[in-house]
């Protein structure tokens, strides 16, 4: 309408805004007199932009850009603010800025430090967190204990793929306080975990990186098999205990195989080797110095085998294979062999623990270990029932160990046998006394840590006693024997010969040979009496011998006192205290002689050394000289106190299973630390 005012168009609208909010007046005060001050000037400058808008001709207005800069222009020539409240608002605006800067960097540099101490708390296994917050919530969110392992499992191999997994940290293993002698490897620590943490191989290293020194993954059976059904584990809270009935689920030889080749392949990459099998071949015969089955040094990877469940017990053959078919496969990327005969959850398997057929199978396991290709053999040990304990049973597993070459022993399985009603001061719940009731299969908890304790004395004594069988019964198979040395044979106090020889004694089916071969040797360098010895003799003697002799100062006394004239040689066990040295001594009988140790003569009392002819061809080493078998013992052992007392009791490795899945994580660490602290107290003590 003619005279009517021109609608406010956008462009018209944003340049009253702009006017608004560049006014210093707006930013210098807010109080409701000084609005009602700034509002007019603001409304007059909009009206007169809008004025001068709306004389121009269409073809100005098509040109906004032009206008809204003449707009600024005009806002701006027309501004009233004082430069002064510019700069106060300015300073006021820097301020602020550097303020909130400062908020920021420290709110950044928080949340980065929580961060990366939360990451090593976190991936620390002494982290009580593990423990106390990560097992309640897995056994909340999984009522059923195998799940609550698979998914345990499953999330530890996942953060192991990008380094975030818990580990041990610090290298407390350094100071080497804690290490053993293992197969002729210096273990970093006697602590190791048993076979079912790790069925299928998923995460060794993880495992590695948690603190033990021996890791046992399986059982793996020849041919895939599902085990027994689910549920099938079942947890006992107030006695930190478990029953379960697994039947050896395995995923097969071959797919076990699989996964350490990968395994050892890639550790040859990460090398520089390659990935190919002359790189593969270098480890294996160690060209990198470390184990070819853990690829750690101070630490072995043991894999236990076991016999498909379809096979039946009483065909030894078909038994025999199975075990062999696994260890052709599978013993060239370990370091030790665990043959598993005392399976409670697989019908018949612990009948194999008789002697004769486990004589057997351990001698086809034995035999088929030393024929792979690989510089350094693998060890083999045989896994034996806690519930096989009387005299008969522990003294036939012992003989076959020592008739088929085995290694060693694992003392200790779970037990078919229930403990008391009451337990650990608490009641049973009902749920947990039906399982204990109800539910067939093996139990583990720290109930049955005495009885581990009890077997393995009893295996270290047998098993000591049945070496001097062993070398008894190779002495007098050996078609060559070396003949009595003088001391044994001559008698220094009247200069003739011994009427008997310790040979002579042992063995007389060969006395005659053996006296008449030494004889006729001493005949040729000595007469049968000794003639007498002048004094002039002796006299020259102890001139010659003054001349040689070091000046007597309390220096040379000293240091002659210091030196022992036989030197004994040390137990292999650092864990054994004085106290039970002496009794396992005067309990067993001590450790038989090797080749180059010092003994001395019951008859004479004159140091000699044993140098014991070269084995023919059809004897073996270890018939010669039978070495000391190693026993690895798991059961009830639940903290560094017991691990001790298990190693004092003759053990070389301690194994633990139960205390892990309710301990979490940081299990061996916390033992090994428990382990120290009393080697510490008692060294105080002496």
């Amino acid at each position: 309408m003619p005279g009517s005012r021109p609608p406010l168009s956008l462009q018209h609208f944003s340049s009253c805004l702009y006017l608004f909010g560049s006014s210093s007046t707006r930013l210098l005060t807010r109080s409701p007199q000084n609005l009602r001050t700034v509002r007019p000037l603001v409304h007059q400058r909009c009206l007169t932009q809008h004025s001068c808008s709306a004389l121009t001709n269409t073809k100005d207005r098509n040109r906004p850009i032009l206008r809204l800069s003449k707009l600024k222009t005009h806002s701006r020539s027309a501004s009233t603010t004082p430069a002064a409240a510019v700069a106060s608002v300015q300073t006021v605006r820097d301020a602020r800025s550097l303020a909130t800067r400062i908020k920021n960097l420290l709110l950044g540099t928080t949340i980065g430090l929580s961060i990366v101490f939360g990451y090593y708390y976190i991936t620390d296994t002494r982290s009580s967190l593990h423990e106390y917050l990560v097992i309640p919530c897995l056994r909340y969110w999984y009522p059923d204990a195998e799940d609550a392992h698979e998914f345990g499992n499953k999330t530890l191999k996942a953060l192991g793929r990008f380094g975030l997994q818990p580990r041990e940290r610090g290298a407390p293993d350094a100071k080497g306080d804690l290490a053993v002698d293992v197969f002729g490897h210096i273990l970093d620590n006697p602590i190791g975990t048993s076979a079912g943490i790790d069925k299928h191989c998923e995460i060794p290293d993880v495992l590695f990186g948690a603190g033990p020194a021996i890791v046992e993954i399986g059982g793996v059976t020849p041919l895939p098999q599902e085990g027994n059904e689910k549920p099938r584990v079942w947890r006992i809270p107030s006695q930190r205990a478990l029953v379960n009935r697994y039947g050896l689920n395995s995923e097969g030889a071959d797919f076990i195989l699989m996964r350490l080749r990968q395994r050892l392949r890639e550790y040859a990459y990460h090398l520089g080797w390659g990935i190919d099998e002359q790189a593969e071949n270098d480890i294996l015969d160690g060209n990198a110095g470390v184990p070819p089955g853990s690829l750690s040094k101070g630490k072995l990877l043991a894999v236990q085998i076991a016999k498909n469940e379809w096979t039946k017990d009483d065909d030894i053959e078909a038994v025999k294979q199975d075990y062999i078919h696994c260890t052709s496969l599978l013993s060239r990327y370990a370091d030790i062999v665990v043959i598993n005969v005392s399976s409670p959850n697989t019908p018949g398997l612990r009948s194999l623990q008789k002697t004769e057929p486990l004589t057997e199978i351990l001698t086809a396991v034995v035999g088929a270990a030393r024929k792979v290709k690989r510089k350094n053999p693998v060890h083999v040990m045989v896994k034996v029932s806690p519930d096989e304990d009387s005299e008969e049973d522990v003294r036939g597993i012992c003989d076959a160990v020592w008739d088929s070459g085995v290694d060693g022993v694992v003392i200790g399985n779970t037990t078919k046998r229930r403990p008391d009603p009451l337990l650990n001061g608490r009641h049973l719940t009902e749920q947990e006394r039906r399982i204990l009731l109800e539910q067939e299969g093996g139990y583990s908890g720290y109930q049955t840590f005495d009885r581990t304790v009890a077997l393995v004395k009893r295996y270290r004594t047998m098993l000591d006693e049945s070496s001097y069988v062993a070398q008894d019964e190779a002495d007098s198979a050996s078609p060559t024997t070396k003949p009595p040395s003088y001391a044994e044979l001559y008698n220094d106090e009247t200069g003739q010969m011994a009427k008997s020889t310790p040979s002579e004694k042992d063995n007389p089916s060969i006395a005659s040979s053996i006296a008449s071969t030494a004889k006729s040797a001493l005949l040729e360098t000595h007469q049968e009496t000794r003639p007498p010895i002048t004094d002039s003799e002796v006299d020259d003697s102890v001139a010659r011998d003054e001349q040689h002799l070091k000046p007597q100062t309390p220096e040379s006394e000293a240091d002659s006192k210091s030196q022992p004239i036989i030197r004994l040689p040390e137990r292999t066990n650092p864990f054994s205290s004085s106290s039970n040295t002496s009794n396992n001594e005067s309990s067993s009988p001590p450790a038989p002689p090797e080749a180059g140790n010092l003994v001395t003569s019951s008859t004479d009392d004159i140091p000699r050394t044993l140098s014991p002819s070269p084995p023919s061809a059809s004897q073996s080493s270890s018939s010669t000289h039978p070495k000391r078998k190693v026993i690895f013992a798991t059961g009830g052992i639940t903290n560094g106190s017991q691990a001790l007392e298990v190693l004092r009791a003759g053990a070389d490795v301690a194994q633990v299973y139960t205390a892990l899945v309710y301990g979490g994580i940081g299990t061996i660490s916390k033992m090994k630390m428990e382990m120290r602290e009393e080697l510490a107290a008692n060294k105080k003590m002496e």
